[in-house]
């Protein structure tokens, strides 16, 4: 009977050895695949065993019940992270396995551009194939409420930027990212703003910083354009800036302000309502909210564009005229 439990243990000994390194060679033999890269996706929640199914449905050429078991002989079957991932050829399972463990996923990018409108910003958003459009065909306030924005207006409130995620990342967490960038630099320029400045709260620096934005060609003139308007706010004279016009007809717009635009009223219609414009026409970059808080020190009332970019700037209406007669002709500001 002795003999029999040895024999029995060193068969079962020399057993476990053959699967342990049966599992050993396979958690480091090269995977080989048919096309590469090799993209798939592993959704929240999914267990181990659904995670080696999806993984081989996608052409990853792995044995499932041995790929479960290394995941639990390592004791990472509950620490896989959700995601897109891609890989190669010469990945071994245990490289894979370390992989979705570390959370090593696919990220690709999005660009929100500094002057878009919100409308803009949510036809790049919902036009991406990498994102997954939880957003998409929503009213702007539910956006705005999903995300925990407080306003009541999105214009103007996502800060324009490149931004990395994760592919099949929701909508609404980039914008609530692009979101909190806006609020945070806005804080940061708003405390240490110039002193006398005419704003009563951030958020009227922030629609300031959007006409500032629309209105520059030239970096260079970016803290003059932003005096004008500072300037002019004191005296209580009025902004009369064309961008907000244009913002104010929306499709109505066909690419040509005319005269009877400038006269029609508008919420947006800096010629006819005096003061800022209701909300931000515009998402501002950093360098347009710098100049709304930190503006040139600079006298001028007037500026016009000059037909290169950049803007000649006037501190009388005499002088104005003659840089429009100079620059344009056509007696526009």
């Amino acid at each position: 009977m002795r003999t029999f439990f040895l024999r029995l243990l060193v068969a079962v000994t020399v057993l476990v050895a053959g699967l342990a390194g049966t599992l050993y060679w396979l958690a480091h033999a090269p995977l080989v695949l048919r096309s590469e890269p090799l993209e798939f996706h592993v959704n929240a929640g999914s267990g181990m065993r659904i995670v080696a199914r999806d993984i081989v449905a996608a052409g990853v050429p792995v044995q499932p019940d041995l790929f479960v078991a290394l995941a639990r002989w390592l004791q990472v079957d509950k620490a896989i992270k959700a995601g897109s991932y891609e890989i190669r050829s010469g990945l071994s399972p245990l490289e894979l396995l370390r992989m979705l463990t570390r959370g090593d996923v696919t990220q690709t990018e999005i660009v929100f551009i500094e002057g878009w409108t919100f409308r803009q910003l949510r036809e790049r958003l919902d036009a991406h194939p990498d994102v997954r459009h939880d957003s998409k065909g929503l009213p702007d306030a539910d956006v705005l409420r999903l995300i925990g924005a407080r306003e009541s207006a999105a214009e103007g409130l996502f800060f324009p930027d490149t931004y990395l995620f994760a592919k099949q990342s929701r909508d609404l967490d980039i914008l609530a990212r692009a979101y909190r960038t806006m609020q945070r630099h806005l804080k940061r320029e708003w405390d240490g703003r110039d002193p006398g400045l005419p704003y009563s709260d951030p958020y009227q620096a922030l629609i300031m910083a959007s006409i500032v934005e629309k209105e520059t060609g030239r970096e260079a003139d970016r803290g003059h354009v932003a005096a004008v308007f500072v300037n002019r706010l004191r005296l209580g004279m009025l902004l009369q800036t064309d961008p907000t016009v244009i913002y104010g007809l929306g499709e109505r717009f066909d690419g040509n302000l005319r005269k009877r635009d400038l006269l029609a009223d508008t919420p947006y219609n800096t010629y006819t309502r005096a003061g800022l414009t209701p909300t931000p026409i515009a998402m501002p970059g950093l360098a347009s909210l710098r100049a709304a808080l930190h503006p040139a020190n600079s006298p001028a009332l007037y500026f016009v564009a000059r037909g290169d970019g950049s803007s000649q700037f006037s501190r009388t209406l005499e002088e104005h005229n003659q840089a429009v007669n100079k620059y344009q002709r056509s007696g526009k500001r």
